[in-house]
Formats: structure tokens, C-alpha cells, sequence
């Protein structure tokens, strides 16, 4: 990946639906260098795929929570096997596996916070593996642009 592949992937990831005619016009670079470099990102797996963002507000998913989970070794199941069973609960949005005091990072969005604690209270503590959690509610997100280079 070189520079002009960056601008591309930092162009895609604010305006992925944009035409290949507009990114190379924006860009200043050729529209067919723009297109196979689009295809060549694709068949390395550098872009995985295009999806849309949903605002969740205007959809009534009005509450976000990341939640530390700490796990218990001690339960006869696997960390990856834990966290993949916590990423199929309804609600849940990310799994993350992560180093230091806490073992997981859990991404939540939902409706209320009534909804929150079912998922904390009758889902994650009453896991196999879960030995502890602390919930951190959202106040305000500020927009992720995804820009990497």
C-alpha cells in the first residue's frame, strides 16, 4: 500500500458510495488507476466490504455501553468459546479480547437502560466464564471517520 492507495481507502471510508468518477476527480488521480486500485485493496482483503452506518438514535437504539468483563479460567470453557457466545446475545454489537486488568471489552446498544441491565444481569453474570463486570454507559459519541493515513 502506498499513498495514493491511503487517500483512496481514507476517501472510501467517508464516502463509500461515492463513484469511482468522483473519488478520482476529488483525488486528482486517474479514474482508472482509482478503479484497479479499488479492485486490488478488495482481492488483498485490505477492504473487506462496503456497509451502511446507521444513525441508531433515529432507529430508538438510544443507549451504548462498553462493558470489562473478567474471565474465570475455572469454568470449563475457552476465553474465544466465551466470547463468541457473549457476541450472539441480542444487543451486543463487539467482542473484544483484550490485555491488561480486564479480559474482555463488550460493545452494547440498545434501547434503554433497562434493556442494558437485562443483558449485564440475566446474560453476562450468569455466563460460564464471566467472573466479574463493570459497565460503562455512553454519554455522547463523537464521529469516527475511520481515517488511517
Amino acid at each position: 500500500m502506498d499513498s495514493k492507495d491511503g487517500q483512496i481507502l481514507n476517501y472510501l471510508l467517508r464516502n463509500g458510495r461515492d463513484k469511482v468518477s468522483d473519488i478520482s476527480r476529488e483525488l486528482n488521480i486517474p479514474r482508472i488507476t482509482v478503479h484497479e486500485r479499488i479492485e486490488r485493496m478488495k482481492q488483498n482483503n485490505i477492504i473487506k466490504g462496503f456497509s451502511a452506518i446507521p444513525n441508531y438514535s433515529l432507529l430508538g437504539y438510544d443507549v451504548t455501553a462498553f462493558i470489562l468483563a473478567s474471565f474465570d479460567p475455572k469454568a470449563g470453557v475457552s476465553q474465544r468459546k466465551l466470547a463468541l457466545n457473549i457476541s450472539k446475545i441480542e444487543g451486543i454489537s463487539e467482542v473484544h479480547i483484550i490485555a491488561g486488568e480486564w479480559d474482555m471489552l463488550i460493545k452494547a446498544r440498545v434501547k434503554s437502560t433497562r434493556d442494558l441491565g437485562k443483558i449485564v444481569l440475566e446474560k453476562l453474570r450468569e455466563m460460564d466464564g464471566i467472573a466479574r463486570t463493570a459497565t460503562l454507559n455512553v454519554f455522547e459519541s463523537i464521529e469516527d471517520h475511520g481515517v488511517l493515513l
